[in-house]
């Protein structure tokens, strides 16, 4: 016979049970409370599924790193939850302990808090609040859902250590994040390593003891609503002053002109803030998507609310194709991200999206214009950077090399763009955009679309459309293509499985176009820290980029293209081809790996 297990009265013979049994006991949420107790008495009763799920939600623990913690809502340790989120700040808070004992920021320590309108977004601020509160730390906390760049906006506004934005950006429905930003010597910016390793091993520690241990408190500050007064009065000082002038120099130019547009919030929180911001700094009033003009944190009208997103903006279209619309604005859910499109005769839907790429070319070369006027206004060189991330199209490269200024490429995630020394614009092809790094140390979806409006304004004054500047910038800087695929895989671990497999046997050449030269970024020196990127330079000048995301089960492919030959519509034909062939070759390379890793 075999030998007999023995239990306790209501403990189990398996260590994870207990676990979620112990954590149950813990959870001050009654809803992920009774969540974990029910898929103990189902796993008892022998339903495997329960099984799974209870491993899914409690073997092992949220990762918690640059980007903070982003993860589906639930109950366990996996799991966007109040425990975790306690545990989190407590971490977070050591750390800023810490750092004030080092001299490093003010004693106490002080941090501001936001939130969007995302399901419990708001419990977890009370939380942070009451955490950091009950450790010693000075706490503001917004009085509302408002936008990731407002929290940006407020640390360094505020003068404090540090932030939180409770978010998750644009990512589906049931997820919810926590971003962290530190003032002092950091100005503001996402958090980067080692800083994330150091504040994940505090949180670890701090896991490991009964949560109420953690003292709490309510003796916090609520925030009213000059923060959002003074984000207001800066973004549109910072944009009205750099605006073109009309011929006299007295008015920003177009601004004699109106615009039809029409604005979506993706069921965020960017409606009231960004409608200010255009007010305030002269634009053209908004027509908004009424559907989706308030926080809804089950966002349902789209499937995923990124405007990335196939069929994201068609409700949006809609609303345009009905009020004869010269432009549509839409932002993700916490306004950090922009996407404009236009009306193109080719499309469907009547209108045509700019990729990240297009718009962050323009906008790049606005600043870029920006920094010339300023500075042939005061008899001096151009001065400053412009950067964007490794997967973006190098067309910002040659904008800087015309206007003389410095360039630099980091890797994903604004993290980086944003420490770039002497920074005036900086962009990620995912729709991310840093217009007025003085104002806000993060992308900013609002700051970026006031000038996007304007510029569009600008070109109707003058007869023209965005399809023509583009065309201008072809045969000034020549012409870049770039696309993107992805593949969605299973988990974050099969992305990363893939990503291994492509450096193991690393393709010599995509169709037949050969490999000129292969850099593999976790190469100690080769970037800001060693990343999970693979660039690929081919021998006719193409690019391809392949990375596993950081923050969903996804293998992204950034594919580049370049021609400068014949005139616009010549260059950019030859550009899409070759990219359009470039793509067809990777997607046969992927399709023959992807399988077994995937399954």
């Amino acid at each position: 016979m075999g030998q007999r297990v023995t239990t306790t009265p209501g403990r189990d013979a398996e260590p994870l049970l207990d676990m979620a049994l112990a954590w149950a006991e813990q959870d001050p949420d009654a809803e992920t409370r009774e969540e974990t107790t029910t898929l103990v008495a189902r796993v008892r009763a022998g339903d495997e599924a329960a099984r799974v799920e209870l491993t899914a939600a409690f073997d092992g623990r949220l990762a918690f790193g640059t980007a903070g913690l982003r993860g589906p809502l639930g109950a366990g340790p996996l799991r966007m939850n109040r425990v975790v989120v306690s545990q989190t700040s407590a971490g977070f808070a050591e750390y800023l302990l810490d750092r004030a004992a080092r001299g490093e920021t003010e004693t106490p320590p002080s941090i501001v808090i936001g939130y969007d309108g995302r399901v419990n977004s708001d419990v977890f601020a009370r939380d942070t609040a009451e955490i950091m509160a009950g450790a010693g730390i000075r706490v503001f906390l917004f009085p509302e859902p408002g936008p990731t760049p407002l929290t940006a906006f407020a640390v360094r506004h505020l003068g404090v250590s540090a932030g939180v934005m409770v978010t998750a950006s644009h990512n589906p429905p049931r997820d919810n994040g926590y971003k962290v930003y530190l003032g002092d010597a950091d100005a503001g910016s996402q958090i980067v390593p080692p800083v994330d390793g150091d504040i994940a091993e505090r949180i670890d520690r701090i896991a490991a003891r009964p949560l109420s241990e953690l003292p709490r408190s309510s003796e916090y500050t609520v925030l009213g609503p000059e923060v959002a007064d003074a984000y207001v009065a800066d973004t549109a000082a910072a944009l009205v002053a750099g605006f073109p002038r009309d011929a006299a120099g007295a008015v920003a130019a177009g601004s004699e002109s109106d615009l039809r547009i029409v604005y979506t919030a993706m069921h965020g929180v960017g409606s009231d803030l960004a409608r200010r911001v255009f007010t305030a700094a002269g634009l053209p009033s908004v027509t908004v998507v009424p559907e989706q003009d308030r926080p809804d944190g089950a966002f349902p009208t789209v499937a995923f609310p990124n405007p990335e997103e196939p069929g994201a903006l068609d409700i949006a279209f809609r609303v345009a194709r009905t009020v004869d619309a010269e432009l549509i604005v839409a932002h993700d859910p916490d306004a950090d991200r922009l996407a404009i499109a236009l009306p193109d005769a080719t499309a469907a839907e009547g209108y045509r999206r700019l990729t990240g790429n297009e718009l962050g070319l323009l906008l790049g070369w606005r600043a870029a214009e920006r920094e010339r006027v300023r500075a042939e206004l005061l008899g001096t060189e151009a001065a400053g950077a412009l950067a964007c991330t490794i997967v973006s199209s190098p067309a910002l490269r040659a904008v800087a090399a015309e206007y003389g200024l410095d360039y630099a490429e980091t890797l994903s995630g604004f993290k980086w763009v944003s420490r770039v020394p002497g920074l005036i614009f900086g962009f990620e092809e995912a729709l991310g955009y840093l217009t007025h790094p003085a104002i806000v140390r993060d992308k900013d979806g609002i700051s970026a679309s006031a000038d996007a409006i304007a510029m569009v304004r600008e070109l109707a004054a003058a007869g023209r459309t965005v399809w023509d500047l583009l065309d201008d910038a072809g045969e000034r800087f020549g012409h870049f293509a770039s696309t993107q695929i992805t593949l969605r895989l299973d988990s974050m671990a099969a992305a990363s499985a893939l990503s291994a497999r492509i450096r193991e046997e690393p393709p010599t050449a995509f169709g037949e176009v050969a490999v000129a030269e292969l850099q593999d970024l976790l190469t100690p020196g080769l970037a800001e820290v060693p990343a999970d990127v693979l660039r690929f330079d081919l021998a006719d000048g193409a690019r391809v980029m392949i990375r596993p995301s950081g923050t969903e089960p996804k293998l992204k492919v950034y594919l580049d293209t370049f021609s400068a030959k014949g005139t616009a519509a010549e260059r950019r034909e030859a550009a899409q081809s070759a990219l359009d062939t470039l793509a067809a070759a990777l997607r046969d390379t992927l399709a023959a790996l992807q399988e077994p890793v995937a399954s």
